[in-house]
């Protein structure tokens, strides 16, 4: 499989109708993929955890990984907390498909072997909404690319919000829109 980096329109992924209706402010026309884009077009589930967990839920969060791994549900998110990297990690131990979206642009970014193998196996994407000039993640992309992935996932499971933090305020936006938000089993 071709793994070359593409640039392809929201409506090319028949997402349109989700961007449009979105939290971003500028919801993006134009997406950097990496991998097979058709993996968007199955049902999601979108992952967040803030960066500090209380310990008994991260024993959960690891046993949710497994489960949706073991389920087979595509799973997309940014895994940038360290909760969010072991449940990526468990993750690629799957056959089920993984979308990573980097809060930053995919342009020269290294690519980790795993990650690599699996876009080759199609089951892996990356994508991202930014510009070829956000070359560094930083805490406002982080936020965007939050609000991108909460859009763009089917449902979403929250594992932990800091208090008063922004991942509370986006689980607070997206109740209020009414998407489906899964509770930690």
């Amino acid at each position: 499989m071709n793994i070359g980096l593409k640039t392809v329109s929201a409506a090319e992924l028949g997402l349109t109708k989700a961007l449009g209706a979105s939290l971003l402010a500028d919801a993006p026309l134009r997406l950097s993929v990496l991998g097979d884009p058709a993996l968007l077009r199955g049902e999601k589930v979108g992952l967040f955890c803030s960066v500090r967990c209380p310990g008994d839920l991260i024993l959960r969060a690891y046993d949710y990984a497994k489960k949706l791994r073991d389920d087979g549900v595509t799973v997309i998110g940014g895994f940038h907390s360290p909760v969010e990297k072991e449940c990526l990690r468990i993750l690629m131990r799957g056959t089920q498909p993984v979308i990573i979206c980097p809060a930053r642009s995919l342009a020269n970014m290294r690519i980790p072997r795993e990650w690599r193998q699996g876009i080759e196996k199609g089951r892996v994407l990356l994508v991202s909404p930014f510009a070829g000039s956000q070359k560094r993640a930083t805490a406002e992309l982080a936020q965007e690319r939050n609000k991108f992935v909460a859009t763009v996932a089917d449902r979403v499971c929250f594992i932990y919000t800091t208090p008063g933090g922004t991942l509370e305020g986006l689980a607070n936006e997206l109740r209020e829109a009414g998407k489906p938000i899964i509770a930690l089993p």
